[in-house]
């Protein structure tokens, strides 16, 4: 008997003993490094990886994605691509000035401007690395492969130069203007948000909406009913709007007469009799009285009642009250009408000195006391809570506000068509995604809102004339080093707040341009990595312009991207003529808990991370993931679930090597063997049976189906341990014929090492364990080619 050629296997195999171990070799020998190195001329597949911000810990909803996006440029590698995996950091934007606020215990613009602006941006930047070692060493310790030592950085001035560059030609199209239109606003944050941003916040609520009775002038005991969801929006009603074409009533109802839609009758409580029919052109031009003299002072005509095409009767009288600040259809028709433009309520969501009743109150706390004092008047008809889908500042939770105000915007409206075609180009997981959530976003493009009252952002690259107003839009450091006033050292320049403000601009009429103080939309940010993060035009041109390096042949992140990174992405390429950036996509479903509710620290039910992978390990965790249910589904994540995965896949994987390994060594085996057809049949099946089930998971990993090719090797694995190795242990133990017995070992062994190979991209760590055990050819799994079906085994 000769020597053993196996390393001896414990039978209560620790997993996440093992997998420590396993990091540790991979440290030791850079195996990552050498996986990349071995395929470094060869033809390169593109992964983009969405930028976390370090400023929060990670959570197991970031194992979920992160999971995902290792798993296809593992298959990719040992498919023997060049797959660079650049990581990258999200550092701009509300989530961190946020925090900042949070810690500096101050709250809102004015008290950041009274801190500093320069020294709260010094805050802003170093709270962004403030849990850069969690993201780290959980990246590492789940085998997520990424390049942390070259990573893109939002803040870079090098990325923040590319995002100038991409500004100027959306500029030099004509695609950027600036408006005064009503935007989603948040108060306590004090800026506008983009609609995509908008989309991420909205929560079904309760409220009180109220009818109202606006007093008509001239006529005794009349009023015009109105219905509102926003009581907040009445002391800025400068006109009422009804359908030209709708039926109206004049009906009496004891000492009082009401106007109101036909259709809307419902609505009346009491006994009436209709009086009086007319048309909604009949009503135009029918003045009422205020039920505020928060306006009295304005030179326009208001207060009277006029037409419009939105109204409609599915709800409310069938009048729309109208406040031209605080909403889209109101701004438009105020203009339409040369309605009075003025503010009642200020940028942080309070009544300004014209409503003397509420004056420094927030709007929304406000709205009780709107209706008692409307009834005390007299002109509250009747108060219903009403449950509707309200949006909040994603960010801070703040309920927005529809505000009229000044922004830029960039004219993504115009581009629809050519978002709707690059979008074709998109392989969506789950498809119906492209047509659905995705498509339908697209449908209703809106222009982007792209600029922020904020200070810790990539600065909004405009200068205007203080005298003849022209604009100039700035796409380079060097750009500003020639059009500036006075030497700007734009080698050393931090390219944020303050110091780009202070930089004025020669005018060609012999004044000076000032910086509009805006910043960017950190989407914007996120949305250009495919260029910034090569500095490109400026370095790199050629990765992309080649398609060396874009577009990306995959990318991965949860369902709420498809009105974030996933459109941002799309944006920006298509402002660029870029086609899309991005032509496989994985859209993960959100991650509950096991009762399907949303984790979150207050409830109790939030999983660590940690607690997983100390208990199960990083293998059992990612399997679960992949199998829960096909990727787009909603998951409910059970711990008893990942226990099943170390009972069911692992462990019948580990136990069947187990058994290969005593007997192997017992007999002293040497793996030295060319694999046919067998004399066997069982052994031939289980051949037959592995090809078959290499030729369907590369299919379906190249469908970017995990999910199946997860469930073709589970059943594989059980039919392996459960049949083949059943019915073939006497052949291993008592078997009298050599040959027979050789033949055995030799099968088992080749289908053992196959596994371990399909298996990398998935389990990284217990594959490359029972690898290197089964002493493959490669020092690590990771640096072997994937399996090829052999089609001549198949015997079908």
């Amino acid at each position: 008997m000769s020597d053993k050629h196996f390393k001896d296997v414990d039978p209560k195999k620790n997993f996440p003993k093992m997998e420590d171990e396993i990091l540790a070799f991979w440290d030791e020998q850079d195996i990552f490094q050498k996986s990349l190195e071995k395929n470094k001329d060869n033809d390169a597949f593109v992964f983009y990886e969405g930028p976390p911000t370090a400023n929060g810990k990670p959570g197991i909803h970031h194992v979920l994605a992160r999971a995902f996006k290792d798993i296809i440029p593992r298959f990719k590698t040992m498919q023997g691509y060049q797959v660079p995996r650049k990581a990258g950091w999200d550092t701009h934007g509300l989530p961190v000035e946020l925090e900042v606020e949070k810690r500096l215990k101050i709250s809102g613009k004015p008290d950041i401007e009274k801190y500093g602006v320069k020294e709260f941006n010094t805050q802003c930047k170093e709270s962004v690395w403030e849990y850069k070692t969690d993201w780290e060493k959980l990246t590492k310790r789940m085998a997520y492969w990424l390049d942390l030592e070259h990573p893109y950085v939002t803040y870079d001035n090098s990325y923040i130069e590319s995002l100038w560059w991409i500004m100027k030609q959306v500029f030099d199209k004509g695609l950027l203007y600036q408006g005064h239109k009503v935007v989603p606003h948040c108060p306590r944050c004090g800026t506008a948000l983009s609609s995509h941003e908008v989309a991420q916040g909205y929560k079904d609520v309760t409220e009180p909406s109220v009818y109202i009775k606006f007093k008509l002038k001239n006529e005794d005991n009349t009023y015009v009913l109105s219905w509102t969801t926003t009581p907040w929006t009445l002391p800025g009603n400068v006109a009422l709007a009804v359908g030209a074409d709708i039926d109206y009533v004049k009906i009496k109802v004891g000492d009082e007469n009401y106007i109101l839609a036909k259709p809307r009758l419902e609505i009346i409580e009491d006994d009436y009799e209709i009086i009086e029919e007319m048309k909604g052109q009949d009503l135009e031009g029918l003045e009422y009285e205020p039920l505020f003299d928060s306006l009295d002072d304005t030179e326009e005509k208001s207060h009277y009642v006029t037409t419009a095409d939105f109204v409609t009767t599915k709800d409310g009288a069938g009048v729309v009250h109208t406040a031209v600040m605080y909403g889209e259809d109101d701004y438009q028709l105020g203009q339409e009408k040369k309605l009075p433009h003025v503010h009642t309520v200020d940028e942080n969501g309070k009544y300004n000195e014209r409503v003397k009743e509420f004056e420094g109150v927030f709007v929304k706390d406000a709205e009780k006391g709107i209706g008692e004092y409307l009834k005390e008047k007299g002109l509250l008809l009747k108060k219903e809570n009403y449950t509707h889908s309200y949006p909040f500042c994603w960010r801070c939770d703040t309920p927005l506000l529809y505000y009229a105000k000044s922004s830029w915007f960039i004219q993504m409206s115009k581009l629809k068509e050519q978002l709707k075609n690059n979008n074709k180009e998109i392989n969506w997981v789950p498809e119906h995604i492209k047509s659905g959530r995705f498509g339908m976003w697209l449908e209703g493009a809106k222009d982007w809102a792209i600029s922020r009252e904020r200070y810790w952002g990539t600065p909004l690259p405009v200068w205007k004339c203080d005298v003849c107003e022209k604009i100039e839009c700035v796409g380079s450091r060097a750009e500003l080093k020639e059009k500036a006033v006075g030497e700007v050292d734009v080698d050393n320049l931090d390219m944020h707040r303050p110091y780009v403000d202070d930089i004025k601009l020669k005018c060609e009429c012999g004044e000076e341009m000032t910086r509009d103080v805006s910043v960017l939309d950190a989407w914007f940010d996120s949305g250009s990595m495919p260029f910034a993060q090569h500095h490109y035009p400026f370095e790199n041109k050629e990765l992309v312009d080649s398609g060396k390096q874009y577009p990306a042949d995959y990318i991965s992140e949860a369902i709420d991207q498809t009105r974030g990174w996933f459109y941002t992405l799309l944006a920006v390429s298509t402002l660029l003529d870029k086609g899309t950036s991005y032509k496989n996509v994985i859209c993960l479903g959100h991650i509950n808990d096991k009762h399907g509710k949303k984790m979150s620290k207050s409830k109790g039910n939030v999983i660590d991370p940690w607690e997983v992978f100390d208990k199960f390990g990083v293998d059992a965790c990612r399997w679960y993931l992949y199998t829960i249910n096909a990727p787009g589904e909603p998951k409910r994540f059970d711990l008893r679930g990942v226990d099943e995965v170390v009972k069911n896949v692992l462990l019948k994987l580990w136990n069947t090597y187990y058994f290969f390994v005593t007997y192997a060594n017992i007999d002293g085996f040497e793996p030295n063997y060319e694999i046919n057809e067998r004399e066997n049949l069982l052994d031939n099946w289980v051949v037959s049976k592995l090809e078959e089930v290499k030729a369907t998971v590369t299919d379906r990993l190249e469908n970017y189906d995990i999910y199946e090719a997860c469930k073709t090797l589970e059943n594989f694995i059980e039919e392996l341990s459960n049949w083949y190795v059943r019915r073939s242990r006497r052949r291993f133990w008592k078997s009298e014929n050599d040959e027979d017995k050789k033949n055995a070992y030799e099968t088992l062994h080749y289908v053992l090492t196959e596994i371990t190979r399909l298996m990398a991209p998935f389990t990284p760590f217990i594959a490359d364990e029972v690898y290197k055990g089964l002493a493959g050819k490669e020092i690590s799994v990771h640096l072997s080619d994937y399996p090829k079906s052999l089609e001549n085994l198949i015997d079908k």
